[in-house]
């Protein structure tokens, strides 16, 4: 099984060691009590800082919806957490609701022809995932951590990737190193891709790292240079 992944992360933010564990392990050891304090205030005090712009953005699209994303603000779906404890992810609606019959595969693609043309802006800047920070606040994700995926998804995915696991020893991230390497994974191929960044990171995570990831995710939402 192939682990190395091309990093353009610079030497400095990246760790200093790489800590391999087991997929059933329950957490990363290496996380040291000044990281693990370190990651909670950082948690609450950008999730505390998003408020406002999230209540801004809500009442905006409130007004805006109507016009250019006919249906309601939040779009809510189940996601497994850390120790696949299953929740639900809170984010702007950014799609025209699907048919009650048709069905996603876990192959299959971003369903283009369902997104609007406001929810193209949302999802290009990334402001789509404001909401998550709510997630954060309830302690079911983290700024920083692996994408979580749809349960229905995930449970294929933890069959056919064995690497896959690796994600499961820490919450699921607003965004992640992942995220900032590849962007959107789809299938299983590009999935196990993304895995192994996931793995990656639970196996190197620090402070610097995560102050790596925050800048290149902050960049792509002011540039869209690098958004997919």
């Amino acid at each position: 099984m192939q682990r190395n992944v091309d990093l353009s992360v610079p030497a400095f933010f990246q760790g200093r060691a790489r800590h391999h564990y087991a997929p059933t392990e329950h957490s990363p050891a290496h996380w040291s009590r000044v990281f693990r304090v370190y990651k909670a205030v950082f948690d609450v005090v950008l999730s505390l800082m998003a408020l406002p712009f999230i209540l801004s953005l809500a009442a905006a699209l409130l007004v805006l919806n109507p016009w250019l994303n006919p249906g309601p603000v939040f779009f809510t779906q189940e996601r497994l957490g850390r120790h696949r404890r299953p929740f639900q992810v809170w984010k702007f609606r950014t799609m025209a609701s699907a048919p009650e019959e048709s069905g996603r595969s876990h192959e299959d693609g971003v369903e283009h022809h369902r997104i609007t043309p406001l929810g193209r802006f949302l999802r290009r800047s990334r402001l789509d995932e404001l909401p998550n920070f709510l997630n954060v606040l309830k302690g079911e994700m983290s700024v920083i951590g692996p994408r979580p995926d749809t349960s229905a998804h995930a449970e294929i995915y933890l069959r056919e990737i064995p690497h896959y696991a690796y994600r499961y020893l820490v919450r699921p991230g607003i965004t992640g190193l992942a995220q900032v390497e590849m962007g959107y994974a789809e299938g299983t191929a590009a999935t196990s891709e993304k895995a192994h960044y996931d793995q990656l990171y639970v196996e190197t995570s620090c402070g610097r790292l995560d102050v790596w990831i925050a800048w290149r995710t902050l960049f792509v939402m002011a540039t869209g240079h690098g958004a997919k």
